[in-house]
């Protein structure tokens, strides 16, 4: 009986262990890894220095990263024997940007501390780094995720809302990821940097009536209503490098570029909030930095591997 006793403590006491591993945490690699955040953070700014809009795209590198099985560094990975990635997915191709950021700074940090600093932690904390970097808040990103070893093509259509869908279709992908309502709407308030290629608005800006005439026209003169399909516009036509209020300002101007986040001000409810924003900056800013503080149940270090740098890309060690 004691025996048995002795195992099952002994047993409850590994697991308690193994699922305190498993917890994220801000200060994971202090004493592993210690130049890890200044590196990241040293190789964004000078990305984002180099071209404004890689901040957008670091950020938005993340997002289609996480709400695909979880933040796990997927979205990195090139098409195998046995899985077709996610980065020919629609929503992802031609769009996507960013990898050869992630590069540099995963061989940064391999040269420093090998196969210490996982992929998908990197892409959270530039995402972070990049939203600083013009101008905007910050906030603790926790850390202590693992790579995952596949991806799916099917998930990202599944998973990560068209451009082209309606608002309620785009909020319910956020919703299901457990953000709320009001989440979701400063979430969107990233589109305050960033750009959008013309195929992407050229419905909107030649058959849409809830759209200020001269921005229309103005928008016309690069997205002709053939070809220049990957001409770009700023998704902030006022201060398209800057994280700020100016989205929503925007929107009460019918100013914004895109269907859905023009569609916004037709709720009642959210109405009133793109109001406050517009005119409460901090609020906005506040609201956004504890909306990123979230866990999409990315891998942690009880599963998962650790990529290591090869051919742009992050991959599984073999």
């Amino acid at each position: 009986m004691a025996s048995n006793k002795f195992k099952f403590l002994f047993g409850l006491i590994l697991l308690l262990i193994a699922t305190a591993s498993a917890q994220l945490s801000s200060d994971f690699y202090a004493t592993t890894c210690p130049s890890a955040l200044a590196t990241i953070k040293s190789a964004v700014a000078t990305a984002v220095k180099k071209e404004a809009r890689m901040g957008a795209s670091l950020l938005r590198l993340h997002f289609h990263d996480c709400f695909v099985n979880g933040c796990d560094a997927s979205i990195l990975l090139d098409d195998t024997a046995n899985f077709t990635g996610e980065k020919s997915a629609t929503p992802n191709a031609n769009s996507v940007r960013g990898f050869a950021v992630i590069d540099i700074i995963k061989s940064q940090l391999e040269d420093l501390c090998p196969g210490v600093v996982s992929c998908a932690d990197i892409l959270a904390v530039a995402a972070r780094d990049s939203i600083v970097a013009l101008g905007g808040p910050s906030w603790t990103v926790l850390l202590g995720r693992r790579d995952s070893t596949t991806a799916s093509l099917s998930a990202v259509d599944s998973n990560i809302p068209s451009p082209f869908r309606s608002l309620i279709p785009q909020l319910y992908f956020f919703t299901n990821k457990g953000f709320t309502a009001k989440e979701t709407i400063t979430l969107l308030g990233s589109h305050t940097i960033g750009q959008a290629r013309c195929t992407m608005f050229r419905t909107r800006i030649y058959n849409d009536t809830n759209i200020d005439p001269t921005f229309a026209t103005s928008l016309r003169q690069n997205c002709p209503t053939t070809g220049g399909d990957n001409n770009l516009a700023p998704l902030d036509t006022t201060s398209p490098t800057s994280f700020d209020n100016a989205y929503f300002k925007n929107l009460l101007n019918e100013k914004g570029l895109l269907l859905v986040d023009q569609q916004l001000v037709n709720e009642p409810t959210i109405y009133s909030q793109i109001t406050e924003y517009s005119n409460n900056e901090e609020a906005f800013r506040t609201d956004f930095a504890n909306a990123m503080i979230y866990n999409l149940d990315g891998p942690t270090r009880s599963r998962g591997e650790i990529f290591k740098r090869l051919q742009r890309v992050c991959v599984s060690e073999p």
